[in-house]
């Protein structure tokens, strides 16, 4: 295991960390000019996200004035928190927050790294589009890039995004009806999706749910494809893929969700808010049931983030954007260790 703080392996790094720092004192500045306050919300929390496929770090708190001891857990997102500060009357907000994932370590992924969240009352998803493409051409024209970069392949944020529903991706590069495959947009029809994967090489494994196959499908044939050139917005994701996002008031097949992807790397999710309560808990127990069936375990749901939700989260857009993937792509870095000042080890 190399000892990163060697300074000669330090320096090889140095100039990539300079660029952070500077991207950073952008990212301070583009807020400020549009009226955002920075946040700081704990890392410890009851639950630390819902997402059946995310692990995260337990710890136990033992509190010195009721002798009792509760199990937390770090965040996998900021993203509870932040929008109790909505509910709780702040009407824009950011964060640059550590956030930390069991499990996770690769050229992009990273156990603890940082997230650059924001929300806004009274936007939509779409106005999140605009705003988020203001920042990466903020931070590449900070960064002294005139290009961003990632495994040979390159996009300019500055020319105009490519933007594309999931349905029109898969159409465009598979050939297939996606939507289709999902006539009860809640329980997409697996054996549907099943059939059309292997119209287009990918063989169902035994224990493949409809969600499996659709990033079996996405992985292998479409994500390698957007954000060449210019940056791509994928956007209006299945219902049955809205996490915390409102459904689609114009097609209830949808929600109001998008990606970013840049260079083939994704590197921000966005979504409508859904600020209704009962079908918050109705996805969270769905989350939960899913979780458990796959991995055995699951997490306990905030009960006062729902409780904040009935008390009135306001009409809402939120963006969580890796921050460590953004200095890569402005740096031409391969492996995100090389932006980031000492890594976990």
């Amino acid at each position: 295991m190399q000892e990163w703080w060697r300074p000669d392996r330090f320096a090889l790094r140095r100039a990539r960390l300079d660029t952070r720092e500077r991207i950073l004192a952008a990212v301070r500045g583009f807020f400020a000019d549009r009226g955002f306050v920075e946040v700081d919300t704990p890392a410890l929390q009851v639950s630390p996200g819902l997402e059946p496929h995310l692990r995260a770090f337990a710890s136990e708190f033992h509190d010195p004035q009721t002798g009792c001891v509760a199990l937390r857990y770090l965040h996998t997102s900021p993203e509870f928190a932040m929008k109790k500060l909505l509910v709780a009357g702040m009407p824009r907000i950011w964060q640059l927050a550590h956030v930390f994932r069991d499990g996770e370590r690769s050229a992009t992924h990273h156990p603890e790294f940082s997230m650059l969240e924001w929300y806004r009352t009274g936007a939509s998803y779409r106005d999140l589009m605009e705003e988020c493409a203001a920042l990466v051409r903020c931070c590449q024209h900070a960064a002294g890039a005139q290009t961003l970069s990632w495994r040979g392949h390159t996009a300019d944020a500055t020319r105009e995004w490519e933007r594309i529903s999931v349905a029109e991706a898969f159409q465009k590069y598979c050939g297939l009806d996606l939507l289709a495959t999902a006539p009860d947009p809640l329980h997409p029809d697996t054996d549907r999706l099943a059939d059309a994967a292997s119209g287009v090489g990918i063989s169902p494994h035994p224990g493949d749910d409809w969600e499996t196959l659709f990033f079996r499908i996405f992985l292998a044939h479409i994500e390698p494809r957007l954000g060449r050139g210019v940056p791509t917005i994928l956007y209006d994701y299945p219902l049955s893929m809205g996490a915390l996002a409102r459904r689609h008031p114009d097609d209830p097949r949808l929600a109001e969700r998008f990606e970013v992807y840049i260079c083939g790397l994704e590197l921000a999710n966005a979504f409508g808010e859904l600020n209704d309560a009962a079908e918050q808990r109705a996805r969270f127990l769905a989350d939960q049931a899913r979780k458990q069936d796959l991995y055995g375990r699951t997490y306990p749901i905030d009960a006062d983030f729902l409780n904040a939700l009935e008390h009135g989260l306001p009409a809402c857009a939120g963006i969580a954007l890796g921050f460590d993937r953004l200095v890569m792509l402005a740096t031409g870095a391969e492996d995100i260790e090389e932006v980031l000042w000492a890594p976990v080890r």
